[in-house]
């Protein structure tokens, strides 16, 4: 990551500039206006320059969101220039700031302190990178540079790979208001799904009759075959929509969103069959800990893991996940196959384990 010096929350102190919450000592020298009382870009375009198409990045790993800005006509002289990246609002999350810079400088604020910085190696360069991507990291970013009173930006897409499942309470479907929805992913190492990651599983071919909670507390549900018990005959495919939906009244299940792994889950071989507690036992023996369910699909959707044996997870459910369907494994479609939530006494499993890196 970058060299960083960073700027400190000061107290109301009379005659410096207040921007973004905290006030900017000026160097010496720095002169924000004209020489000649005109205005700064009196005849001069600040352009900011960032990319259309979306970045894709996976979870763990460090990324750059590319960010230039230039003048026209070129200014032969450089400039201080004040930079503001931030995250926008979207899915019914708060804006959330990112960092701020002059210079060499900068703050970063909330869950990307420390995780930040401007990359400038090149003249106006302005790129952030985020290091250790989260779940939670991906959406739109804006890149701002202020030059005086005059400032422009460019927006960068941000999207993670990962793979959505849909997700239901043990006791059976539709038990889940908004929050339990959220929390219910957040157990399985996975987030809410937004609209967007639905849909692009759905054109990957997700199909499931279920309707389940969405990031921005709308209801929907994927359909690539249209059929009886599933809206009709007469509804093309698509990803139907039950629309926003009340966050504590109204229960549905819940499609979760997980991200790549930066571990290994596997079945442990194991001589005989367990209950769900042996199971947690066996892979603490083994150095790791069960898998959760959104890691045993991430590890089916980028490991390619293929296993026709059912195992316990966390949650208490027995899955199994399948790559290369066959007979005698299930269904002629890949995926991970579910046998619920079984009684947790029973010795009918095996368990998949998960082993951080």
């Amino acid at each position: 990551m970058c060299p960083l010096l960073l700027l400190y929350l000061l107290p109301c102190v009379s005659g410096l500039p207040f921007y973004n919450g905290f006030y900017y000592s000026k160097p010496n020298g720095w002169n924000l206006g004209n020489s000649h009382g005109e205005g700064v870009f009196n005849g001069v375009r600040l352009v900011v320059e960032t990319p259309e198409e979306t970045l894709f990045s996976s979870r763990g790993a460090n990324v750059t969101l590319p960010c230039h800005y230039h003048y026209e006509p070129a200014l032969l002289s450089p400039r201080p220039v004040r930079i503001k990246w931030w995250k926008l609002s979207e899915n019914g999350a708060p804006e959330q700031d990112v960092l701020v810079a002059i210079g060499l400088r900068h703050r970063s604020f909330g869950d990307y302190r420390g995780r930040v910085c401007l990359q400038q190696d090149r003249e106006r360069e302005v790129s952030l990178q985020i290091g250790d991507l989260r779940p939670e990291d991906y959406g739109r970013y804006r890149c701002e540079v202020i030059d005086g009173l005059e400032d422009e930006s460019g927006l960068v897409e941000l999207e993670l790979r990962g793979v959505v499942f849909p997700y239901q309470h043990p006791q059976g479907r539709y038990l889940l208001n908004f929050r339990e929805a959220q929390r219910a992913c957040e157990e399985q190492d996975a987030v809410v799904a937004s609209f967007e990651q639905l849909f692009r599983a759905w054109e990957e071919g997700l199909d499931w009759c279920n309707a389940g909670w969405l990031q921005d507390a709308s209801v929907r549900y994927p359909v690539t075959l249209a059929r009886q018990p599933c809206g009709g005959l007469g509804l093309a495919p698509g990803v139907r929509s039950y629309g926003p939906r009340h966050r504590r009244l109204h229960r549905y299940d819940v499609f979760c969103f997980s991200a790549a792994l930066k571990g290994q889950v596997y079945y442990l071989d194991h001589p005989e069959k367990l209950t769900l507690a042996e199971a947690k036992e066996a892979c603490q023996e083994d150095g790791a800990r069960i898998a959760k369910v959104g890691q045993l699909f991430a590890a089916w959707k980028f490991r390619g893991l293929d296993r026709c044996d059912a195992g316990w997870l966390a949650d208490g459910s027995a899955r199994y996940p399948v790559v290369h369907p066959r007979p005698n494994c299930g269904p002629l479609e890949p995926g991970v196959r579910s046998f619920g939530f079984p009684d947790p006494r029973s010795r009918r499993y095996g368990v998949y384990c998960y082993r951080p890196r």
